[in-house]
């Protein structure tokens, strides 16, 4: 499950000149109040996407932006595509995770313990999502979205409590548990302090995905993509990756780092229906997802 990848996908297979509308600008430094000019840049990528047309360029500037992009439009054709793109020559990191800012406990021999309020994660707490669906094997264990990273790198996922509390080996293991209120992460950090060091995890489900379907020919280049609680997603399941076309057409992924995504980097298909993860054991029901594709 746990792969990193580098892309360079091309949904759309030919090239072609796509037609110039307004061009939006993004940075850590502006305000979503902005107009998207070069001296009222806007805050968030999500604030561009939202008012961006089909014929539209929004250009991110560099910076670290920790949130999921929705685009709620897409362009009209191949010309007139809505373009999302880093700017040339800056590195442009869009995340699904989020810094802890909770303060860690050393427990035990590299064992630290912190408190995370659930309000961190919203509706969606990917350390109660469980890893389910068709062909999916969990091995007499449960396994979850949620991940926990040191400077950038992430942790494994303990299959109980008293594997995180022993001493750690050469893969760092996490467990946590989650309740009405908080949930409870321990974490295996190998001579080093957490509260002293950069440590993430997992709060979206993924980083660039359409919550509605038919969002067509849009073209996503040159960020990198990272750490998203994507579910396991099998022919017969509505597949949302790290980064995502959600049943759409014409788009064009190229060009971008994607990694640290939990089950999924990219995914082309398929839209939900009421036959998600219904196919496995039937040769006829996996035959009519692919008749419905």
């Amino acid at each position: 499950m746990n792969w990193m990848v580098i892309a360079c996908i091309g949904v759309a297979a030919t090239l072609t000149t796509t037609a110039v509308g307004r061009e939006l600008h993004v940075s850590p430094n502006g305000s979503d109040a902005g107009d998207g000019s070069p001296s009222k840049m806007l805050r968030t990528i999500s604030a561009a996407a939202g008012v961006a047309m089909p014929g539209d360029i929004i250009t991110v500037h560099a910076g670290i932006y920790r949130e999921r992009v929705d685009p709620p439009r897409g362009g009209k054709s191949d010309a007139e595509r809505i373009v999302y793109r880093a700017a040339p020559g800056e590195k442009v990191i869009i995340s699904g995770a989020e810094v802890v800012t909770t303060t860690w406990k050393e427990v035990a021999a590299d064992t630290w313990q912190t408190v995370i309020p659930n309000t961190v994660f919203g509706d969606f707490n990917p350390f109660a999502d469980k890893i389910h669906g068709d062909w999916f094997n969990p091995r007499k264990r449960p396994h979850h979205t949620g991940a926990v990273y040191l400077n950038g790198d992430w942790l494994t996922e303990a299959p109980r409590k008293d594997a995180v509390m022993k001493p750690a080996g050469s893969n760092p293991l996490w467990f946590a548990e989650v309740g009405e209120s908080n949930t409870v992460v321990w974490a295996q950090f190998i001579g080093v302090d957490p509260n002293q060091q950069k440590i993430e995890i997992n709060v979206r489900q993924s980083v660039f995905y359409p919550s509605k379907d038919g969002i067509n020919y849009i073209t996503v280049r040159g960020f990198v993509l990272e750490k998203a609680a994507t579910p396991w997603s099998p022919p017969t399941a509505e597949q949302i990756g790290l980064i995502g076309t959600h049943w759409s057409r014409g788009w064009i992924i190229e060009d971008n780092i994607i990694r640290y995504s939990t089950c999924v980097g990219v995914t082309l298909g398929k839209h939900g229906d009421k036959y998600n993860n219904t196919s496995q054991n039937s040769a006829s029901g996996y035959v009519k997802t692919i008749e419905r594709a």
